[in-house]
């Protein structure tokens, strides 16, 4: 089936702003439909060999084809449509990457799918896929993509997030709640929740959320279901069911039968980048 290509690990100086970076060489066996689910990162996608076609979940009309796809922070799952086989490199884009790197903020795509071409966005991101498909081996076409992202974050270096907005993003990570954050940053809820709103494109309580299923989905498949819930601040097994019925549109157990493969491969390759 393939799945994840091993790599050295996103650069320490790419860190902040790219919070993984997933070569993927798969064969699914048939055409199909891969699920796509939300997260706290913006996605931007590099097929190798044929533009990418996607979709929201059960909204066909929504397909979106491109060789460079872009979708913000969104809270329903998307629908990658394939003939069989992908492969290609996908980033997660942190919300201080979206403006370090693409200029802008990631409010700008939020629950959109469109791509670097219609944003419209650097020319060396639109030049990308062209210039990874020339090249015959993953451990190039990785570096070109460091490469190109360092000399974008370059660019961009004075384009940052506010730093009380970056650090509140940080504590809705984490689970704080959402009146001590505010408290931490120095804002009432009201202001706090425009300046992420205008950050992001969402919320503080729906980042929040994203936050939460994260971190759920990098556990499943590794510890039982209650733990998983209880260790991702679900108030229990049934709770984290109903978010994933909303979230990802399917069961926990129903994720883990369709993606396993890719999933345990792609844990391994985040636990190896973590231990470096």
């Amino acid at each position: 089936m393939g799945g994840v290509i091993p790599a050295p690990p996103v650069p320490p100086a790419l860190r902040p702003y790219v919070a993984a970076r997933t070569p993927y060489d798969v064969d699914f066996g048939a055409p199909g439909v891969h699920r796509g689910l939300p997260s706290t990162t913006i996605t931007l996608v590099l097929p190798l060999d044929d533009p990418l076609r996607v979709s929201w979940a059960g909204v066909p009309a929504s397909l979106h084809t491109s060789w460079t796809p872009l979708s913000g922070l969104h809270t329903q799952p998307a629908a990658i449509h394939h003939d069989g086989s992908q492969r290609g490199i996908q980033l997660a884009l942190t919300v201080e990457g979206a403006r370090l790197l693409l200029g802008r903020p990631a409010a700008e795509w939020a629950d959109t799918l469109t791509d670097v071409e219609a944003a419209p966005l650097p020319t060396g991101l639109r030049e990308l896929p062209e210039r990874l498909h020339e090249l015959p081996r993953w451990a190039a076409r990785i570096a070109l993509v460091d490469r190109t992202l360092a000399e974008m974050a370059a660019r961009h270096g004075d384009l940052r997030v506010r730093a009380e907005v970056a650090h509140a993003l940080g504590l809705l990570t984490r689970g704080v709640q959402v009146t001590t954050v505010a408290d931490e940053v120095g804002y009432s809820r009201r202001r706090l929740g425009s300046l992420v709103r205008a950050e992001c494109g969402l919320a503080p309580k729906a980042f929040q959320r994203l936050a939460r299923f994260e971190t759920a989905r990098r556990m499943l498949g590794h510890r039982p279901l209650a733990d998983v819930a209880a260790t991702s601040g679900y108030s229990d097994q049934a709770h984290l069911s109903r978010e994933w019925g909303v979230l990802a549109g399917c069961t926990p157990s129903t994720w883990l039968r369709e993606e396993f493969p890719f999933v345990q491969d792609q844990s391994s390759d985040d636990e190896a980048a973590s231990r470096a």
